[in-house]
């Protein structure tokens, strides 16, 4: 409680330090991206080979979104004399510093600029920030007493089943987890994350705030957050994705409450899908800023208006599984934070140890009538790690949207070819609400074994009624033999491995037997094109 005391003493410093700077800061936004040097056909230069092998694999186009914000743009707005911060090729524009009238007038003035936008802040708001952060890094109660493997995790683990995907080999192991949040101090010396260092899962980190080169700073927030998925220190803690990947990312500034803390997150998902991101997990919420005209009303709940919003909706378009928390506001007439009204990512609410319904944890609907949140997973008396060292249990929604993220990232990983609507609808179906939905329990605390039989039965009925060639045996310990269908003349084969990337490319349906025969244990995916159809199969090794 004394480091708390201290943190928020620091933070409350910061404020005063950092007023003037959240004042000047603006949105330019631009009218088109004419006459760039970048092209769809060339994709390579703006996305990962991680990325490409992504898209190739959901079967999903590069197109304008994807293309970057014009870079001669940019130029013309640092040459008025702004200081550049996060462009947004999504959104199409870019926040800037500066703290002269001359040059925002100077940016108005050009002619691919729609508009430039003020993003002050204000200490009541910033205090209501204060208190929210406060109040989830707060300790609930007493640390669970350590059980087994998963130590004081192993209510909010087992709450959800996702232990038996971890038995069976699905703990995240090639799949990769953005985490957006306000800080991670401490995570670079925890040592719940002591083995991800070690294995070099620790990707690599971004300041959208500040333009450091360090995230660990400013919250233990993040940190916290990153706990509920990745710690591995058994028989202390460890989380539902104890062997995924990470990136971490700031983008909330604690010191301020800012609309452009919405562009900032923006930014990083568009980083995080050009890196090849799988999932993200974001534990943020945005409804009322320092300045009122960008306060979110029950209109702009509709799926489509907040930025950050229309930023989460391209982010599942591109493939990238979204969940964000639902917010701690409890009950009312939609009490969510934004993003969480997207339809096309998962919202998370928050539930006690026993499945009951948390009464802080925000509830919808939607402005155009959608339930929300959409699942339920522990989040009030949530065990996590601190980033001032040790354990604790805090309360919050925050919490609940991490656990959940890194369930559904084991989940990526038995079902790599399955569409992001496909996963969020299975795991809505999988919830133990499904059949009575509502929008202060979504569809339920979801059942993930559930969850990865049902897909395993829908990509199983799929493959027999697509079926133009099989590999057996599958699984498979030793040799395997790929069969094609006699009629079958096959234009393209491509072979993906456990992390997605691209093995094979060929028309050869030997050399495909061959590779795979030379493959060491794991989950492969194969896509084979050919005049008669197409088919999608999964080939599991353990040699």
């Amino acid at each position: 409680m004394k480091k708390l005391s201290l943190l928020l003493i620091m933070l409350v410093a910061a404020v005063v330090m950092q007023a003037q700077i959240a004042t000047n800061i603006y949105w330019v936004q631009f009218t088109d991206k004419n006459d760039s040097p970048y092209s769809i056909d060339r994709p390579e230069e703006f996305l990962s080979q991680r990325a490409l092998d992504r898209r190739a694999r959901l079967e999903i186009e590069i197109d304008e979104y994807d293309i970057p914000v014009n870079p001669q743009y940019l130029q013309a707005v640092e040459a008025c004399g702004a200081q550049l911060l996060n462009p947004s090729k999504w959104l199409n524009g870019v926040s800037v510093y500066t703290t002269s009238q001359s040059v925002v007038d100077a940016i108005n003035a050009l002619e691919f600029v729609q508009v430039v936008r003020n993003c002050p802040n204000n200490p009541e708001a910033q205090r209501d920030k204060e208190i929210w952060l406060a109040n989830e890094m707060k300790a609930s109660g007493n640390p669970v007493v350590a059980r087994g493997y998963y130590g004081g995790a192993q209510t909010q683990v087992y709450q959800l089943n996702i232990q038996q995907l971890h038995e069976m080999g699905y703990d995240g192991t090639g799949v990769v987890i953005a985490v957006l949040d306000g800080g991670f101090i401490g995570t670079d010396e925890h040592s719940a994350f002591d083995n991800m260092r070690a294995e070099g899962r620790l990707l690599g980190v971004k300041d959208f705030v500040y333009g450091s080169e360090s995230v660990y700073s400013q919250s233990t927030h993040g940190t916290s957050c990153l706990s509920t998925m990745g710690a591995f220190e058994p028989n202390n803690m460890v989380g539902t994705a104890p062997k995924a990947s990470y990136y971490l990312f700031h983008t909330e500034d604690g010191n301020s409450e800012n609309i452009v803390e919405e562009y900032n997150w923006v930014s990083g998902a568009e980083l995080a899908d050009s890196l090849g991101v799988d999932v993200c997990s974001t534990s943020l919420g945005y409804i009322d800023f320092d300045m009122p005209q960008w306060d979110h009303h029950f209109p702009d709940y509709d799926g489509h208006t907040a930025p950050m919003t229309i930023g989460a909706e391209i982010a599942a378009s591109r493939g990238l599984i979204c969940m964000n928390s639902a917010g701690n506001e409890g009950d009312g007439t939609c009490t969510l934070g934004i993003p969480a009204d997207a339809e096309h990512i998962i919202t998370v609410g928050a539930v006690d140890g026993n499945g009951d319904r948390a009464w802080f944890s925000s509830v919808g609907p939607t402005y155009d009538g959608r339930i929300k949140p959409d699942v339920m997973a522990m989040g009030d008396d949530t065990y996590v790690a601190s980033g001032w060292g040790g354990y604790y249990n805090g309360d919050g929604t925050s919490f609940s949207c991490p656990v959940f993220a890194g369930a559904m990232a084991c989940l990526r990983q038995a079902f790599p070819e399955v569409s992001v609507q496909a996963m969020c609808d299975v795991v809505r179906a999988a919830g133990n609400n499904a059949n009575n939905p509502d929008n202060y329990f979504g569809y339920g605390i979801t059942d993930f074994k559930l969850a990865f039989d049902m897909l395993t039965n829908s990509v199983a009925e799929n493959e027999m009624k697509n079926s133009i060639f099989e590999v057996y045996p599958n699984p498979a310990k030793g040799k395997v033999t790929v069969a094609l269908r006699e009629d079958v003349a096959v234009n393209s084969i491509t072979l993906y491995g456990v992390t997605g990337q691209v093995l094979l490319n060929t028309n050869n349906i030997n050399e495909l037997e061959t590779t795979i025969n030379n493959l060491s244990s794991g989950v492969y995916t194969v896509k084979m094109d050919s005049e008669s159809g197409n088919q999608t199969l999964k080939v599991v090794l353990t040699k």
